[in-house]
């Protein structure tokens, strides 16, 4: 007689509890939850950099910026994520641990993480009405792909000395700068 797996869902109720609770980062996706591993030390920087250009250019505006620790939560894909950087300038998405009407998200790319981020993330990710821009950025070479919904979600790849625009908040964004003390 063979042995069956049974697989345990948690709600999101026992999940958020638990992060509260936790040491190590999960991530949540439709009762299952999977652990987070660490970052390297040049997908922190890239992280850091994409952060301090959009705090510094959205200073004076509503928006807020925030890096790695608040989760995203996407009804469409019952899911809870932690993107690498997000913004969000809805007054009304106040819940001190998670966004559910962000404005644009930054994944940066891990081995680990790629396929996910450039697939179910990007699938997901798209199903959330107020997101504009998702913008996925290479760690081992200086390459940006950039998602606009104001272009139908078609994706702009940009490499080093190039410049975008994120067209949500109006911001230039100089590759370089995202790149900067990384030897990139």
């Amino acid at each position: 007689m063979g042995l069956h797996a049974q697989v345990t869902l948690i709600s999101h109720d026992e999940y958020l509890e638990g992060e509260l609770r936790s040491e190590v980062k999960h991530e949540y996706v439709a009762g299952h939850v999977y652990a987070m591993a660490g970052t390297s030390r040049i997908h922190n920087r890239i992280a850091l950099n994409c952060s301090y250009l959009l705090q510094t250019g959205l200073n004076n505006t509503p928006c807020d910026v925030y890096v790695s620790d608040v989760k995203v939560r996407v009804a469409a894909a019952d899911a809870f994520y932690y993107p690498d950087v997000v913004v969000g300038c809805e007054s009304k998405d106040n819940n001190q641990y998670y966004l559910t009407q962000p404005k644009i998200i930054i994944e940066v790319l891990s081995p680990s993480t790629e396929r996910v981020d450039k697939t179910e993330k990007l699938l997901s990710y798209k199903s959330i009405d107020s997101l504009q821009e998702y913008m996925i950025v290479a760690q081992d070479k200086c390459e940006i792909m950039l998602y606009q919904r104001v272009n139908n979600w078609d994706l702009s790849i940009f490499g080093k000395n190039d410049k975008f625009v994120l067209e949500s908040v109006d911001l230039e964004i100089v590759v370089n700068d995202i790149y900067a003390r990384t030897e990139l």
